[in-house]
């Protein structure tokens, strides 16, 4: 089988694999114990943290470890809601966002606070005068993705972050940086960002690892009650391998990212390329898309069945979101982008990894063209 899904998860590098594993069976004390054992683990937490930092760009203590993306989204929107709503409740947000973060505002929208939700233009990228414009006296939170997980859309968040720090310095900026870092560069440093969340399992790292990095001077409401670990943010024994797993996988992915993004950037181009020989293929990923997403649609066939015509052929791709693939609904991403129903109900996301290789491509698109093929006979177009 060829792996094609990498948007939705990773294969973890054999080097993390082995630190887990090692970490796990020799350093297995609690961080908080004072005796031996609990120490090393704690300088294990340290050091793990102080390299997440240092590829961030960030400070050690603005680096809060979750169990991945998704707490980490929630912890930023609920959490900053909550505390900043003496300031307002009002919240912005884009209609494309992964839905670790837009049920989140849904579900504040529900409980009384009021959510702007930006529109999106037909590539799936919000305007920055249109998310300033939007800010009012009582707006407390903003919250737009780096890199869309459905469509690779990359949004202009180094720029929106300035310009919103100069203009409403008060609204805190929040950043799902999931599907961006280590392929799309990002400077946290001075980007304006208040709120940057990851998920290891999506950089070759661990499942059930994830951070939030808060800006220093920045409070949150905790999710969840219990000790005073991760700066009483997130309660709970640490999970020493993941963390230090994801550490690694986390440095490795930013000491790579220029050559990645390279070789990525190559391979995005000839399967866009070579997508354009089939007509009623609709490719919604544009030039300012991260290089490892390509997505397209095939209106009157439903997703699923294309999906599995690929595998028949050994190719797994994926349609949406990993998190929202077994829902039957179309495409939230697509409709905001102008789609019909059609078009949104029969997208397929392809994602690509460093290991591919042109021969690779060569051999998808093959593959989609017996699919199409077959699909023309069913429909009876040849």
């Amino acid at each position: 089988m060829k792996y094609f899904d990498h948007a939705a998860a990773t294969p973890p590098y054999e080097d993390v694999v082995r630190t887990v594993a090692e970490v796990m069976a020799a350093h297995y004390g609690n961080p908080s114990s004072l005796h031996k054992l609990g120490e090393e683990s704690g300088r294990l937490l340290i050091k793990a943290r102080e390299v997440c930092a240092a590829a961030l760009g960030v400070k050690p203590g603005e680096i809060i470890f979750t169990s991945g993306a998704t707490e980490s989204n929630n912890l930023a929107v609920k959490g900053a809601a909550m505390r900043y709503a003496g300031r307002g409740r009002h919240l912005i947000t884009t209609q494309v966002e992964h839905p670790s973060v837009w049920e989140c505002y849904v579900q504040l929208e529900k409980q009384g606070w009021e959510v702007t939700f930006l529109p999106v233009d037909k590539n799936g990228q919000i305007s920055v005068q249109d998310a300033l414009d939007a800010v009012r006296k009582d707006t407390v939170l903003l919250s737009v993705m780096h890199v869309n997980n459905e469509t690779g859309c990359i949004q202009p968040v180094e720029e929106l972050g300035r310009r919103l720090k100069k203009e409403h310095p008060r609204v805190i900026f929040h950043v799902d940086g999931v599907q961006g870092f280590g392929k799309v560069p990002l400077s946290l440093m001075d980007s304006g960002i208040d709120l940057y969340s990851l998920s290891a399992h999506k950089l070759r790292g661990p499942r059930g690892a994830g951070l939030l990095m808060v800006r220093e001077g920045l409070s949150l409401v905790p999710l969840m009650s219990g000790g005073g670990q991760e700066d009483s943010l997130r309660p709970g024994t640490e999970n020493i391998p993941a963390v230090v797993g994801m550490a690694k996988a986390i440095r490795l992915a930013k000491e790579g990212e220029q050559q990645r993004a390279g070789k990525l950037n190559a391979l995005r181009k000839q399967l866009i390329q070579g997508l354009a020989a089939w007509p009623e293929l609709i490719v919604h990923s544009g030039e300012a898309a991260a290089p490892h997403i390509v997505h397209f649609s095939y209106p009157g066939m439903k997703a699923e069945a294309f999906l599995h015509m690929l595998e028949e052929q050994g190719f797994l791709v994926s349609t949406k979101s990993a998190c929202s693939s077994k829902k039957a609904e179309p495409s939230r991403v697509l409709l905001a982008m102008g789609a019909g129903k059609a078009e949104a109900e029969s997208g397929v996301r392809i994602s690509l990894a460093e290991e591919h290789a042109a021969g690779d491509i060569q051999e998808l698109l093959a593959a989609i063209g017996k699919s199409v093929d077959r699909v023309r006979r069913l429909k009876g177009e040849n």
